[in-house]
């Protein structure tokens, strides 16, 4: 077994209207919460991590134990570039075995934007490896990535479509009201955007920012064309406040093999919860 691209898989969810959930990793404890869930969920799942957390973990660090889970659980899944802006450090990753990444040039003009991106899709096909790129810009904060809220730009369904022709790229992420972190209230979403973005682009679509999105929210745009659904932030608050509180009942603890437990237990609720809203149990 080995590290897949997520092209096949977001083609499958597509055909089959479901969606494949992509959970934001850190470290071996977040590995093996999301791997040994999807696995027994019988779930495909795309494991993300920002250019923050491979600096943290170490690239080889983390390739070399999403690979090692692959084969101890012959269970093939994508390790993901997620939001990658640099250039050389996203054929440094590809060369090093990665076969899904985001390039996001959607801080550029839409032009420069448009070049960025078509230049990384013709080196990631050499190597087999799918691409994701966003048009439009959420807003929030996901790790060390920050976009004020004035300068997030929801997505336009007919620069999409042209956007999608000129680059070919293999999936697409669209801004239509979610954002990165937590909602200070109620999620927005322009469904109707979504339905016409869908009507023009024939590639999988991606939700990012669906944190705190309602159970309702999410199905109905997996309904109108969403193939990938990202999730980060609700894993870590999970994952940290169960940590925090087993120290507070523990205060003497010493032992990551006893403390960290009931952290994995908390984040794996989540990660079942969004699997069975995503309709992605079964679908191997």
């Amino acid at each position: 077994m080995y590290l897949i691209s997520s092209q096949e898989m977001l083609k499958k969810a597509q055909r089959e209207k479901y969606a494949v959930p992509a959970f934001n990793i850190h470290n071996l404890e977040t590995i093996q919460v999301v791997v040994d869930t999807a696995k027994k969920m019988e779930s495909p799942v795309i494991l993300a991590a920002t250019p923050s957390t491979y600096q943290y973990a170490g690239t080889p660090y983390l390739i070399n134990i999403c690979k090692t889970a692959a084969q101890m659980l012959r269970f093939p899944f994508a390790l993901h570039l997620d939001h990658h802006e640099n250039i050389s450090d996203i054929k440094e990753k590809i060369e090093a075995g990665i076969r899904s990444i985001m390039i996001d040039a959607s801080h550029h003009p839409y032009e420069e934007n448009i070049e960025i991106v078509k230049k990384m899709v013709e080196f990631s096909h050499q190597y087999n490896a799918s691409v994701e790129a966003e048009l439009g810009r959420l807003g929030g904060q996901e790790d060390d990535l920050i976009v004020e809220d004035k300068e997030s730009a929801f997505t336009d369904p007919d620069a999409a479509k042209a956007y999608v022709e000129r680059t070919g790229i293999d999936s697409l992420a669209v801004a239509i009201g979610s954002a990165h972190g937590l909602y200070k209230g109620e999620p927005k979403l322009d469904f109707e955007r979504l339905a016409k973005i869908r009507n023009k682009v024939d590639i999988p679509l991606v939700l990012h920012g669906a944190s705190g999105i309602p159970e309702v929210m999410v199905k109905k745009s997996i309904s109108l064309g969403i193939c990938k659904v990202n999730v980060a932030t609700e894993l870590k608050i999970a994952f940290s406040d169960a940590l925090k509180l087993d120290f507070n009942h523990h205060p003497d603890a010493n032992d990551p093999r006893h403390y960290m437990q009931p952290a994995k237990l908390a984040m794996a609720k989540i990660v079942e919860e969004k699997i069975r809203i995503c309709g992605s149990a079964g679908k191997l």
